[in-house]
Formats: C-alpha cells, sequence, structure tokens
C-alpha cells in the first residue's frame, strides 16, 4: 500500500467516528428529552390521583402538595431529576399548592424552550 491509499483509509475511518460520534450525542438528547416527559407525566399523573383521590377539583387549594405527591410511599417515590440536566419547576402557571386546570402541567423543564422537554399534547393529562 502506498502513503496515500493508507491516508485515504484513515480519513474514511476517521469519518464515520465522527458520524458515530455525532449520532450518538444526538440519540442520548432524544433520550434525555423522553425520559424528561416521562417525569412530568409521573408527576402530572400523581397529582390527579391526588386531587381525585382527596377531592380537590381543579383550581383548588390543596396544602403541600408538592409533600402530598412526591416522597416515599407517595404518588412518586423519589423527587424526579432532569436527565439533560435541566431542574423542574413546581407549579408555574397556578402555584405550587394549587391543582392545575386539566390540560395544564404542574410541573415543567426549564429546559422545555431549548430542547423540548415538555410534551406538546397534555390536555388528557
Amino acid at each position: 500500500m502506498t502513503l496515500l491509499e493508507v491516508t485515504v483509509v484513515i480519513l474514511v475511518l476517521l469519518s464515520l467516528v465522527a458520524t458515530l460520534f455525532f449520532g450518538a450525542q444526538s440519540w442520548k438528547r432524544g433520550s434525555d428529552r423522553a425520559i424528561c416527559i416521562v417525569n412530568i407525566h409521573n408527576v402530572q399523573k400523581g397529582v390527579r390521583s391526588y386531587s381525585n383521590l382527596y377531592g380537590f377539583d381543579p383550581g383548588a387549594s390543596a396544602p403541600s402538595l408538592k409533600s402530598q405527591i412526591i416522597g416515599l410511599g407517595r404518588f412518586v417515590e423519589t423527587s424526579p431529576s432532569c436527565p439533560g440536566g435541566g431542574a423542574y419547576n413546581y407549579g408555574g402557571t397556578s402555584g405550587e399548592d394549587v391543582i392545575p386546570p386539566m390540560g395544564t402541567l404542574y410541573m415543567d423543564c426549564n429546559l422545555a424552550t431549548s430542547d423540548a422537554h415538555v410534551p406538546t399534547v397534555t390536555p388528557d393529562w
């Protein structure tokens, strides 16, 4: 083999590795978004279950709602953490101790604007 052929082979291999690297990064971001949305969905189901179990209507004040939903033996066992490094905000639109209206999320991620860490369709949540 000549030096030119070896150089071409090395360049082709480097381009394949670079493509694989960028593809893996994209896959990781996608899985982070999916896990974040699952976390939001689980907390939302916990809020709805709590409100149904104890007779709270949407918009009603529920003292210490976050601690009633999240904790050992509660609807969500552990406090969720965003795998993408974001932080969760509780009660963003209604307040931390208020049952949100139907279709409104109780918890959201601060990466929602940059990485779409928020589901697009939530009316049935």
